[in-house]
C-alpha cells in the first residue's frame, strides 16, 4: 500500500511539475519527424498481461515492432532528437503517466515488450510476473542495454526479494544520476 500511494504522489506530481518539459518534448518530436509524438507501445505488465505503454517517439513510424536490438542497423531507424531523448531517457517521462493510472510502478521489472517471449517465460518462471513493471528498476541500474536477458531476469527476482520503499529509493537515485550519464544505452 505504502508503494503504491508513494507511486501515486510521485508520478502526480511529477506530471504536474514536468507538463511544460512534457509539452515542449512532444513539440520537438513532432517537429522532428512525422508522426505523433506519444508513441504507445503493447508491453506486458503485471501478471503477463498486455498494457499500452507510452513513451516519446523516437523512431520513424515504419520502424518494425520488435525490440530495437533486434532490428537491422538500429541507427537507421531513430530520429535524430530520438538519439538524445534515447540517451536522457526523457523519451521514458510518458509513463508516468501509467503509473499514476496503476499499468506501471516507478520501480519494478522494465515491462517486457509483447512479443518478447524469451524474457516473459524467464520472469513468469523466476515468479517476477507478480509485480508491476517499473519506469526503472534494479536491472536497468545495474547495465540496462547491456545485460543479457537471464541476468536481468536474475536482478528481477534479486529485486522481488529485496523490495522496500528504502531500496526503491536508491533505485530511483541511481536512475537519475545514470540517465544524467547516459550509461547502458545502447541505441
Amino acid at each position: 500500500m505504502l508503494k503504491r500511494a508513494f507511486d501515486i504522489a510521485a508520478s502526480l506530481a511529477g506530471l504536474v511539475a514536468l507538463s511544460p518539459v512534457l509539452l515542449a518534448i512532444a513539440a520537438a518530436v513532432r517537429l522532428d519527424s512525422p508522426g505523433p509524438a506519444v508513441h504507445w507501445s503493447r508491453r506486458v505488465g503485471r501478471n503477463n498481461r498486455v498494457f499500452r505503454m507510452p513513451k516519446f517517439r523516437t523512431m520513424r513510424i515504419d520502424t518494425p515492432d520488435v525490440a530495437t536490438h533486434l532490428l537491422d542497423r538500429p541507427e537507421q531507424w531513430i530520429t535524430p532528437l530520438g538519439r538524445f531523448l534515447r540517451r536522457t531517457s526523457l523519451d521514458e517521462l510518458p509513463q508516468l503517466w501509467s503509473v499514476l493510472t496503476g499499468e506501471m510502478s516507478l520501480v519494478g521489472p522494465r515491462p517486457a515488450l509483447f512479443n518478447q517471449d524469451d524474457l516473459v517465460a524467464l520472469r513468469t518462471e523466476a515468479g517476477v510476473e507478480r509485480l508491476r513493471p517499473g519506469v526503472t528498476g534494479w536491472a536497468q541500474i545495474n547495465g540496462r542495454d547491456e545485460l543479457p536477458i537471464p541476468e536481468k531476469v536474475r536482478l528481477d527476482r534479486e529485486y522481488l526479494e529485496r523490495m522496500s520503499l528504502a531500496f526503491d529509493l536508491r533505485i530511483l537515485v541511481a536512475t537519475v544520476l545514470a540517465a544524467f550519464s547516459g550509461r547502458g544505452v545502447s541505441h
